[in-house]
């Protein structure tokens, strides 16, 4: 299939021109523009399945054509297994969130072109092969995330969607440091001619061999670039210390776009370091290793700990996040292969249940208009919903389950895998990370506890900010079926037969492995 990348990259331009000329006031065809214009790309993507290699690690469908030969800047794009698992999370998630933000009523037609813009970023992370790409499409998803928190977001969107820029922003600007150090270096001895940004070619470079002069110190050049790298993934992962914009961004932004957030933006920071510090600078990759592993399990046990100290539903599956995350890192700095291959699952089931969560805060927030687990005056905020909405307890509990690692559920297996490939590299560690999974359950059970058991309490937050006893929950509506039962089956289906979805990673997993060890 010529140029599949390209179509599944940028096919939703084309929803984006058709909405401009839909008249005012038909709201509902500029929704379905946005379901036909991300279904493509999601089809796509399962087409894909039935084509792509999976006995070799190399890149497959790759494109490649010079895009700015002033600078050898290329359009290259190809996927490996593990960007492939990336775009079909991403096309899943972006098609599903077109139903779930159903319910925009404001500046409808802005809304969903940044949500299709945004789509266009977010893969063309995944599918860049050079450098230079992979910069303008991490910067393109900038901008609509900016929006879409910042005019569509909660009552401190603007503060919120201003904090997630200037961090990401930061981080940004450390990148293109780093970026710019390896295409000029490029050219040193044993380098390249000319300069490039492209990957494959810069991975080829001992870049051990440099030296970097920083305000009169010599610094050794890969691990001054890994740091840079390094800073300006880890705001996006994000890594405490790093973390404080995401609780933000999170309880502020509306509900598809917090399921996109946790689902696919996070995961590009744990992309990025495979993708750009694993693949050009292995040996200061394993000089950062240990590092990198302490700081896996302190997102870890930190995160955990922030959530269990929350009484706003969204912000405790924010932290969550946090937490979550830290088993990648885990994972990804022991270089074994069950460690790297559980880190990369990880990101793909923490991308389902963390979606279906944010979704159903949504849906509980649509309905009560309020996400206090404990009021300011210390009221339940929810309890007792299970009497009232069995369909929607489930379907949470299919969700906090997944997320706590329950055998049978996808998350168990990921995080079994980064724990049985940690423990024999760094044991002291892993002991410490598995308390993770004690604070999890506790602080997702006090969750349960309180918003789905006992005699039903729940509370209904009116315009003027004051509570009084909810009545019924309306059932879930035909929309968000659309969106739960997908992640659900997911959910369940990988718990219960992963090795389909390892296989689709596993060789390019352990080629990363074979050259770091």
């Amino acid at each position: 299939m010529n140029c599949v990348l390209s179509w599944i990259t940028f096919f939703p331009l084309l929803g984006i021109l058709a909405i401009l000329f839909v008249p005012k006031g038909k709201d509902d065809i500029v929704k379905w523009i946005s379901v036909g214009v991300t279904l493509v790309p999601l089809l796509l993507a399962i087409k894909l399945t039935t084509l792509f290699n999976y006995s070799v690690g190399g890149f497959q469908f790759v494109e490649k054509a010079l895009w700015i030969p002033s600078l050898n800047v290329e359009f290259h794009m190809g996927i490996d297994g593990m960007s492939f698992l990336m775009v079909l999370l991403a096309t899943l998630l972006s098609f599903l969130c077109i139903f779930a933000s159903w319910n925009i009523k404001k500046q409808v037609k802005g809304y969903f072109s940044m949500f299709l813009l945004l789509h266009v970023g977010m893969l063309g992370v995944f599918c860049a092969l050079d450098f230079f790409l992979f910069y303008v499409f991490w910067e393109v998803m900038l901008l609509p995330m900016y929006f879409l928190v910042g005019i569509w977001g909660g009552e401190r969107k603007e503060y919120a969607a201003i904090k997630f820029f200037l961090y990401t922003l930061f981080g940004s600007v450390l990148m293109l440091v780093g970026l710019l150090a390896l295409y000029f270096y490029s050219t040193g001895p044993n380098g390249l001619s000319p300069a490039t940004f492209d990957l494959a070619q810069l991975s080829k470079i001992n870049w051990s061999q440099y030296t970097l002069n920083f305000f009169g110190m010599t610094l050794p050049f890969d691990k001054a670039v890994w740091v840079l790298l390094f800073m300006g993934f880890a705001v996006k992962v994000p890594i405490v210390p790093f973390h404080t914009w995401l609780p933000w961004a999170h309880v502020q932004a509306p509900t598809a776009v917090s399921v996109i957030l946790a689902g696919v933006l996070l995961k590009m920071g744990i992309y990025g370091f495979l993708r750009i510090n694993y693949w050009l600078l292995p040996q200061a990759t394993q000089y950062f290793a240990t590092t990198l592993a302490v700081m896996g399990v302190i997102n870890i046990v930190y995160g955990a700990l922030c959530a269990m100290a929350q009484k706003d539903l969204k912000k405790l599956v924010a932290y969550s996040s946090v937490s979550h995350m830290g088993y990648c890192l885990l994972g990804m700095a022991v270089f074994t292969a069950a460690g790297m291959q559980g880190a990369i699952l990880q990101m793909f089931n923490h991308g389902l249940s963390a979606a279906m969560m944010f979704m159903l805060v949504g849906i509980l927030y649509d309905r009560l208009h309020h996400r206090a687990i404990v009021t300011t005056d210390g009221k339940l905020g929810f309890g007792g919903i299970a009497q009232k909405s069995p369909i929607i307890t489930a379907a949470w509990m299919v969700a906090v389950f997944s997320s706590l690692g329950l055998p049978g559920l996808n998350g168990f297996i990921s995080e079994a895998m980064v724990f049985l490939g940690a423990f024999p590299v760094y044991k002291t560690l892993t002991s410490v990370a598995a308390l993770g999974i004690l604070l999890t359950a506790a602080y997702l059970l006090w969750m349960v506890q309180r918003v789905f058991l006992g005699p039903y309490v729940a509370l209904h937050k009116d315009e003027s900010g004051h509570y009084h006893p909810a009545g019924e929950i309306p059932p879930i509506r035909w929309n968000e079926w659309v969106v739960l039962i997908p992640l659900a089956v997911l959910c369940l289906w990988i718990g219960l037969f992963p090795q389909p979805l390892i296989n689709i990673f596993k060789v390019s997993s352990n080629m990363i492995t074979e050259t770091l060890r």
